[in-house]
């Protein structure tokens, strides 16, 4: 793709999000950036100018599980002018509590973030990506898709399985979709939530930059679901081998050492 090419990134302003936006502007692709802190954004916004003078950028303030503000969104996906070639399907969070004895409008709050709009957004970018012959996708999972860890495990179970089902329907379109699945990474993911993170060891910590490039490196070569680590491609492979009743058990006692 020529530097007249536009990527959309949810999430954009930090970790994972921020790192894809650091990578796609040095591969000169001019960068919508969406995430919920205006003010951070513009910032942002501003610092890629500066350092990277021959891309584009626009800000779009939305909370992606208000529907009203989730639709301007789609239709920048959707859009023609300036049509986007690739989306990070990056916004998410996490929640420190009990699904049976929590807040069930966080609950709700969180899969409208991690399935409803990484729903609607793959929607609106396949549609348009078909018609035109070529995109690219890539959901940030997480390897959580693969143990049983409450709310947040089940709706990255859904994207990365999601993932795998459109790249079935869409083979020989010229558009790739892929899920990208992280374990622990050093971000603001944890501490937002307030996850402890203590207890868990230093070598299942990886650094969000290199997992970006690898996980773009995997997208590019046609892995559909990528694991892009030694130590969570071992653990992954793991849970299929496992008796489920085990994994199951991993998952709950992992989740609640989280809660610390």
């Amino acid at each position: 793709m020529t530097h007249n090419s536009w990527a959309l990134v949810t999430g954009a302003t930090a970790g994972i999000g921020k790192e894809f936006v650091e990578l796609l502007a040095t591969k000169n692709y001019n960068l919508v950036l969406v995430a919920r802190d205006a003010r951070r954004m513009t910032a942002q916004a501003a610092d890629l100018q500066a350092r990277f003078p021959n891309i584009k950028t626009e800000v779009l303030s939305a909370d992606l599980a208000i529907r009203d503000q989730l639709k301007k969104v789609e239709d920048r996906v959707r859009s023609s002018d300036n049509a986007i070639d690739v989306l990070i399907n990056n916004a998410g969070f996490a929640l420190n509590q009990k699904f049976s004895t929590g807040d069930l409008e966080q609950e709700q709050y969180l899969l409208d973030v991690l399935v409803g709009a990484v729903l609607r957004l793959s929607h609106a970018a396949l549609s348009s990506m078909k018609v035109r012959g070529h995109g690219d996708v890539i959901i940030v999972s997480s390897v959580a898709s693969f143990i049983a860890g409450g709310t947040y495990s089940a709706a990255k179970a859904w994207a990365t399985v999601f993932a795998e089902s459109m790249s079935q329907e869409l083979v020989g379109s010229g558009v790739m979709i892929s899920a990208l699945c992280p374990g622990y990474t050093h971000t603001e993911f944890h501490d937002r939530a307030k996850i402890s993170k203590s207890g868990v060891p230093a070598w299942l910590w990886l650094d969000a930059r290199k997992l970006v490039a690898a996980g773009w490196r995997d997208h590019q070569r046609g892995v559909i679901v990528s694991v892009p680590s030694w130590q969570y491609k071992l653990l992954t492979g793991l849970t299929k081998i496992l008796p489920r009743s085990v994994v199951r058990n991993f998952g709950f006692r992992a989740r609640n050492k989280r809660r610390g």
